[in-house]
C-alpha cells in the first residue's frame, strides 16, 4: 500500500480522520484543499469566485498528482475530488481509496453554517445536502476501495477502525 486517500462528502471527517490515522501510524498527512490554498495564495471561496469551479478542479487535480508522487501518506481529498474520472484513476493507481460517509443531517450539523463551503450555497439544509450527496454518490462508490460510516463515531474510533481494517 503506497498511500491512503480519504474521499467523501464535505463534513464526513476526511481531514480530521486523516490526521488521527497519521498520528496512529506515523505516516505523513496531507490535505488536498490545504495544498491548493497554499499554492494559489487564496481561499477556496476566492478561487471559486476568480476561476469558477472548473479552475478549482484543475488546481485540485494538479495537487493530487504532486501529492501522490510520495508514499506512506494519508491524503485528505476535497469533497468533490471524485467528480473527475482522471482523479479517481490517479488515486487508485497510487493508493487505497477510503470513502467516509455520513448522513445529510450529520453533515449539516458539522458544516451547514460554514461559509468556506461554496458548494453549499443555496443548499444550507439537510435536504439540500442530501440532493448534492445523491448527485455524487456513484462517483464516491466508484472511487472507494473501502466505505466507512462516520455517523455517531469519534474521530479516534474511526481512525482506529481504519488502522485495523487496512492492517497498518
Amino acid at each position: 500500500m503506497m498511500n491512503i486517500v480519504m474521499v467523501g462528502f464535505m463534513g464526513t471527517g476526511k481531514t480530521s480522520v486523516s490526521r488521527a490515522l497519521a498520528r496512529k501510524t506515523g505516516w505523513h498527512c496531507l490535505d488536498v484543499d490545504e495544498w491548493v490554498v497554499k499554492k494559489a495564495g487564496r481561499t477556496i471561496p476566492a478561487i471559486f469566485e476568480a476561476e469558477g469551479e472548473e479552475g478549482f478542479r484543475n488546481r485540485e487535480t494538479e495537487a493530487l498528482r504532486e501529492i501522490l508522487d510520495g508514499e506512506r501518506q494519508i491524503v485528505a481529498g476535497g469533497g468533490g475530488i471524485v467528480l473527475r474520472p482522471e482523479n479517481i484513476a490517479i488515486m487508485k493507481a497510487r493508493g487505497t481509496v477510503v470513502c467516509l460517509t455520513a448522513s445529510p443531517e450529520t453533515v449539516f450539523a458539522r458544516v451547514g453554517r460554514d461559509s468556506n463551503r461554496p458548494n453549499l450555497n443555496g443548499r444550507r439544509s439537510a435536504a439540500g445536502i442530501a440532493e448534492l450527496m445523491e448527485k455524487r454518490e456513484m462517483a464516491y462508490r466508484e472511487a472507494a476501495d473501502l466505505l466507512i460510516s462516520t455517523d455517531h463515531k469519534t474521530v479516534d474510533a474511526i481512525a482506529e477502525e481504519l488502522r485495523e481494517r487496512l492492517g497498518i
